[in-house]
C-alpha cells in the first residue's frame, strides 16, 4: 500500500513513518522541515507547505492509496487564536478531505483528540457514545475537522488519542517524569485520580489496524493504554524503572487544591489531579490488540532518557 503521511517529522510521524517503511508500506512521508536522515531508505520525502495558507494536495497526493494526517496545531493554551487552530486543524483536514476524495485516494486515517471529545478531565470514563463536549479552541478545531472528513465522504478512520508519551514527549507528563527521574520525595502520594495516557507503539498499532482493517472503515475511537494510572501510580512506575522506592508523600488535596488556586494555577492542578479515563474498548471489540501496557511503556521510556550507568548503555532524551 502507498501511503502519505502528512506531518511525517513530528514526535508520532517519525516512529510511524519508520514502521510503516519496515512493514512494507511504500511511504511519501511529508513535512515542512528537511528531515529525509531520520527516515528508512526508500521513504519518498515531500515538502508540506504552511498549513495556515493553501496547499496544494494533488501534487502530495498523486498516486497514494492511503492518507495519515497527523499534522496540525498540537499545542494548548494562549499562544494560538481560535481562528489560527480552526485554520490549520479544521479547514486545512477539509480541505484535505476533499481533495484526496477527488484523487481516488482509498482510506483516510484522520489522528484527532480526546480533547475533542472533553476538557481536561472528566467525572466518568469516557466513551466514543459520549455527547462530544470540547472546552478550548483546539478540541473545538479537532471536532470541527473530524466533522468536515466525515462530511466529505471519503472512507476515513477518526483516532482520538489521549496523551501520547514518547521518549522526547513534552509537557506536563514530560514534566511530572522528569520529576519522578530525581532523587527528591514527592508530595503526590494521595493523588488517586485515573488517567488515561498512550504509548506511541499502541497509537501507531492503531493506525495500521485503521488502514488494514475493514471494520475500521467510517468509525470513531479512542486510542488508549487499556489500563488507567494515577498521577501517584506515574512516579512509582518510573522510579521503579530506576531501581528507586517511590519516595512520595501524601498530602492532602484540598491543600493542594488552595495553593494552586492562590497562584491562579487551577487549571494546571485539574491536569495534574484530575481524572481523564478513557477506555479503548470499543477499538479493542473491533480486534486491535495494545503492544504494550502502560507500566512497560512508561519504564522502558523512563529508562531509555535516564544517564547511563556504570556498565550499563542508554540514551538520553534530546
Amino acid at each position: 500500500m502507498r501511503v502519505l503521511v502528512i506531518g511525517a517529522s513530528g514526535t508520532i510521524g517519525r516512529p510511524l513513518v519508520t514502521a510503516l517503511a519496515s512493514a512494507g508500506y511504500t511511504v511519501r512521508a511529508a513535512m515542512r522541515g528537511p528531515h529525509a536522515a531520520t527516515f528508512p531508505a526508500g521513504v519518498e520525502i515531500a515538502r508540506l507547505g504552511d498549513l495556515a495558507g493553501p496547499i496544494d494536495w494533488s501534487t502530495l497526493l498523486a498516486g497514494i492509496e492511503a492518507v495519515v494526517h497527523l499534522a496540525g496545531i498540537a499545542h494548548i493554551g494562549k499562544r494560538f487564536s481560535e481562528s489560527q487552530y480552526d485554520r490549520i486543524n479544521r479547514q486545512a483536514t477539509d480541505d484535505l478531505a476533499r481533495a484526496a476524495t477527488g484523487a481516488g485516494v482509498k482510506h483516510l486515517v484522520f489522528a484527532s483528540s480526546i480533547r475533542a471529545q472533553a476538557g481536561t478531565h472528566a467525572d466518568h470514563p469516557l466513551s466514543e457514545a459520549d455527547i462530544a463536549q470540547p472546552t478550548e479552541p483546539y478540541g473545538r478545531s479537532k471536532l470541527a475537522a473530524e466533522d468536515a472528513v466525515r462530511r466529505s465522504g471519503i472512507s476515513h478512520t477518526i483516532l482520538r488519542p489521549v496523551l501520547t508519551y514518547t521518549p522526547d514527549a513534552k509537557g506536563n507528563l514530560a514534566s511530572l517524569i522528569r520529576l519522578a527521574q530525581s532523587p527528591l520525595p514527592l508530595p503526590f502520594g494521595g493523588i488517586k485520580n485515573r488517567r488515561s495516557l498512550l504509548a506511541v507503539e499502541n497509537l501507531i498499532a492503531a493506525i495500521r489496524f485503521a488502514l488494514e482493517q475493514p471494520v475500521a472503515r467510517n468509525e470513531t475511537f479512542i486510542v488508549a493504554d487499556p489500563q488507567a494510572v494515577s498521577t501517584a501510580e506515574i512516579v512509582s512506575i518510573c522510579r521503579r524503572a530506576l531501581g528507586r522506592r517511590d519516595g512520595l508523600v501524601p498530602l492532602p488535596n484540598g491543600l493542594f487544591a488552595a495553593l494552586f488556586a492562590m497562584i491562579g494555577q487551577s487549571e494546571k492542578w485539574n491536569r495534574l489531579a484530575g481524572s481523564l479515563e478513557a477506555p479503548p474498548a470499543k477499538l479493542m471489540a473491533a480486534g486491535w490488540a495494545p503492544r504494550l501496557t502502560t507500566q512497560a511503556g512508561l519504564a522502558a521510556m523512563v529508562q531509555a532518557a535516564s544517564p547511563p550507568k556504570s556498565g550499563t548503555a542508554s540514551r538520553n532524551t534530546p
